[in-house]
């Protein structure tokens, strides 16, 4: 088996910890699914948020769905003039015998314009 890692983002419609814990709970399902990976194929997760969300952290979203003996750590992005507001990335370490190039990082809805040349 060898690690590889996956990447994602979605954007935030709002700053409330129900939404966000609603679409990082989406983005982290979606990155699953997508790779056909369970919870035991996680290494450890990096969540970053922009500096416009404050209502919870998004790692909590990652508990509720039952990840809960992978390591989980937040970040704050950095604060970049005309970046897009309100987005949550994950970067996600995993095991995994796909090849890298046929690892499926997931971009949801607006998130998908940040990586246009890898969002699935």
């Amino acid at each position: 088996m060898a690690v590889r890692a996956v990447r994602g983002a979605v954007q935030l419609e709002r700053d409330e910890a129900g939404h966000m814990d609603e679409q990082v709970g989406a983005l982290l399902t979606a990155v699953l699914e997508r790779n056909d990976l369970t919870a035991d194929d996680l290494i450890s997760i990096w969540f970053t948020a922009t500096p416009d969300l404050h209502s919870d952290f998004p790692a909590a979203a990652a508990r509720k769905l039952g990840i809960v003996d992978v390591p989980l750590i937040c970040a704050q992005e950095l604060d970049i003039e005309g970046a897009m507001p309100r987005v949550v990335r994950i970067l996600a370490h995993i095991e995994s015998d796909r090849p890298r190039t046929e690892i499926n990082h997931v971009y949801l809805g607006t998130a998908a314009a940040l990586r246009k040349d890898i969002a699935q």
